[in-house]
């Protein structure tokens, strides 16, 4: 019935143009670099300083110092090339990365996100999401359709802190494929099996 993180990966890959750039979340977002068809020469930026990021390493090939942003291990493509944070950030403030795929714990149908921190709870940072939701050009979130208390994460409006106001193109959780248009959400495609009054939404923020 709902998309295994998979299954979620593999929709977001449809929207991927070949030769693309792209900057992938910490978390389930992870999980599409090795999902990404080779065909497509998708080139993975991550903004600790690589470009060129091709999935998880060979346990013979894995390198203490060949990282992502999330501290885990990666394997490199022919062509990647390293850089240091300055020139990193750089490339995404200029507007040079064509997709980020971000976690989320909110978005509402005005394309706003919240993402980083929840109030009273540890906080671990912003990291590089406030500039990657502005600097790229589409920008995706991959989330879990509800909150630990089963409550629908796609709102009439946010009320964790923002991390960008009017950046989300699309979201994809386990139930489907969802584009926020400053008044609803347009359903995009269901999971197979999935119905509307699966989603437990506000009705009138449905499209």
């Amino acid at each position: 019935m709902a998309w295994t993180n998979i299954e979620m990966a593999d929709e977001i890959i449809l929207f991927f143009k070949p030769y693309s750039s792209v900057n992938l979340g910490i978390g389930m977002p992870t999980a599409i670099a090795e999902r990404i068809p080779h065909e497509l020469n998708i080139m993975i930026h991550s903004e600790n300083g690589v470009l060129g990021v091709s999935g998880r390493p060979k346990k013979d090939s894995a390198s203490p110092t060949l990282i992502n942003a999330g501290k885990e291990t990666i394997a490199i493509k022919k062509g990647a090339s390293y850089f240091d944070s300055s020139m990193s950030f750089g490339m995404i403030r200029g507007g040079h990365i064509d997709y980020c795929v971000l976690g989320g714990m909110e978005v509402d149908v005005s394309r706003n996100l919240a993402n980083w921190m929840v109030p009273g709870k540890k906080v671990t940072g912003m990291g590089g999401a406030m500039d990657l939701v502005n600097g790229s050009k589409q920008v995706i979130i991959m989330m879990n359709h509800f909150s630990k208390d089963g409550v629908s994460k796609l709102l009439p409006q946010c009320l964790l802190p923002f991390t960008g106001l009017d950046v989300v193109d699309i979201v994809v959780t386990e139930l489907g494929v969802f584009k926020p248009t400053g008044t609803k959400f347009e359903i995009i495609k269901l999971a197979h099996g999935v119905a509307v009054e699966d989603l437990k939404m506000d009705k009138t923020i449905l499209n």
